[in-house]
């Protein structure tokens, strides 16, 4: 379905507005994944600039938080995709695990639990989870 050669990365490019990668689910896939994400808003900002500066760390933010995710909750693979909307982001994390995010509080004590599943919630205009037996699609839709 790629109207277009793959990136050399491993992302395909669909279009100018919508861009997939896979990866194996290694630590080092999140800062790859942050990186694609990186170079796919500085095509997008050539486009169309975003309605406030934040907008972009906005976007590098979530994906750095669903995508670590992924590799700590989810072993095995997962995919990024990113779409732009009329208004805005379309990000979506498909990983292995069936099971939604949970919001876990942070204990200083015991140094468990974390804020990323807030900062997704607090940035995004919407944010939902959809399971399948085989693992979950994570949408979240961000201004730009």
């Amino acid at each position: 379905m790629a109207t277009g050669p793959p990136m050399n990365d491993g992302a395909d490019r669909r279009d100018a507005d919508d861009l997939e990668a896979r990866f194996d689910g290694a630590l080092e896939d999140v800062s790859a994944a942050r990186l694609l994400a990186d170079r796919y808003l500085d095509a997008l900002e050539r486009a169309a600039a975003p309605s406030e500066p934040d907008r972009r760390d906005d976007v590098l933010l979530v994906v750095t938080e669903l995508t670590g995710n992924a590799v700590q909750y989810a072993p095995g693979p997962f995919s990024l995709r990113l779409r732009r909307t009329f208004d805005g982001v379309h990000v979506v994390v498909r990983d292995s695990n069936p099971r939604p995010p949970v919001p876990r509080p942070w204990s200083p004590v015991d140094n468990t639990g974390s804020v990323g599943w807030y900062l997704v919630n607090a940035l995004a205009t919407q944010v939902s989870v959809l399971t399948r037996p085989e693992g979950k699609d994570v949408h979240v839709f961000l201004p730009w």
